[in-house]
């Protein structure tokens, strides 16, 4: 039986690289795709791919999706897992221009690349941002999204699953709009907190605390959403007639400062703390209700916050080599 071959766009970052480890292990041939945005240093990105660049079912592609289905490799796929994106609601109030252009844009090409070279089976990375301040909790996928976006980041990634929801009607796209929440672990992306707050504590410098420290995180350690992607994966190739909306996140929301508490305690340091007012955009909690992921395809995160933060502790040193810029 011929192996199923997947395609993951942003496949030297975060999470795509840890995809694309999984992905191999469970015996696939990947294609991944990476434009190295400049959001962070493209030695860090070089440094995910470095881990399995050399696998004999794993083909690298340098392309950017803002220029066009033109632009991307012409090869044929069983299914394609879409995780690059402009990430960070913070940034996009600064420059919501350059989220419209990379996330709806960069989006609405790789549909029509899918489109026109027949690949039919799509995994959509979208976001808990989406839920806004959404009244009710935990966020239940049916909820009006529409009334709680308050972001440009979030409303590019809303936009996107309205395009993945209209190509499945129009050109019979089976796909997965999967909501990530506030993923976590080894190789997370500089700019994102548990990463900064290791860093001020190892160098004896104050954490810096937006609001009142109540904003609660339902973070989610990236073994656990890679988990569930490769079940959303397995999903996909096995059925037809797909489109489903589903959130993976921990369904444990924790409050900053318990998890400053946590990270300090991983680290061996005890936190010192300087208030600063609300950030625009940020929202007061994520909380994913994730039993429609559990019982689609069996979807249940297994790490523990302690674990999680134990193990990205443990990994930061070697990271840290790489120069960060901010």
């Amino acid at each position: 039986m011929p192996l199923s071959t997947v395609l993951v766009t942003g496949c030297a970052g975060f999470i795509g690289s840890h995809l694309c480890e999984r992905l191999l292990r469970d015996g696939y041939r990947v294609v991944g795709l990476d434009n190295f945005d400049p959001f962070y240093p493209r030695a860090i990105k070089e440094a995910n791919l470095a881990a399995f660049a050399g696998h004999p079912h794993f083909t690298f592609h340098e392309a950017d999706l803002r220029h066009g289905p033109a632009a991307l490799p012409q090869v044929t796929v069983d299914v394609v897992v879409h995780l690059a994106a402009k990430a960070g609601v913070g940034p996009s109030v600064q420059d919501p221009a350059a989220y419209l252009e990379n996330n709806v844009l960069g989006t609405g090409h790789l549909l029509e690349w899918m489109r026109l070279g027949g690949s039919s089976k799509l995994f959509f990375a979208s976001s808990s941002s989406v839920y806004g301040n959404a009244p009710e909790q935990p966020f239940r996928e049916d909820a009006n999204t529409l009334a709680t976006c308050i972001s440009p980041y979030a409303a590019t990634k809303l936009a996107g699953e309205q395009l993945v929801h209209t190509y499945h009607h129009l050109y019979q796209l089976d796909a997965l709009n999967a909501r990530f929440f506030t993923v976590y672990g080894p190789r997370q992306r500089p700019d994102l907190a548990i990463h900064k707050f290791v860093r001020l504590l190892r160098a004896g410098q104050a954490i810096p605390v937006f609001g009142d420290g109540s904003t609660a995180r339902d973070y989610t350690f990236v073994a656990d959403t890679v988990d569930g992607i490769a079940r959303g994966v397995r999903y996909l190739l096995a059925h037809t007639g797909v489109f489903e909306t589903v959130n993976l996140g921990n369904n444990n929301p924790v409050p900053l400062l318990k998890l400053i508490a946590a990270v300090g305690h991983a680290v061996g340091v005890r936190p010192e703390l300087t208030f600063q007012p609300m950030q625009p955009g940020d929202v007061d909690i994520t909380f994913a209700d994730i039993s429609k992921a559990q019982n689609l395809f069996g979807y249940a995160p297994q790490t523990s916050l302690a674990e999680g933060l134990r193990q990205f502790v443990a990994w930061l040193p070697a990271a840290s080599e790489v120069a960060v810029s901010e």
